[in-house]
């Protein structure tokens, strides 16, 4: 349990990780749903921002911060 006392940049670059993962995951989940649309249904998804990963780290930050 070393990880324990983790700085605040560590705290955050772990978070800004696990952020991009999730939207990164949920992009991929649009895409796949849009492959089972019929031909000619189908839309093109936007890839995430830069402001979509921050908004997803600001809510993990929020629940670390909870007590």
């Amino acid at each position: 349990m070393s990880d324990i006392n983790k700085s605040g940049y560590e705290l955050r670059t772990d978070l800004l990780g696990m952020a991009i993962g999730i939207t990164a995951d949920r992009m991929n989940r649009r895409v796949e749903n849009e492959h089972f649309k019929p031909e000619g249904q189908r839309t093109a998804v936007p890839p995430y921002a830069t402001e979509d990963v921050i908004v997803e780290a600001e809510k993990l930050y929020a629940f670390v911060q909870k007590k």
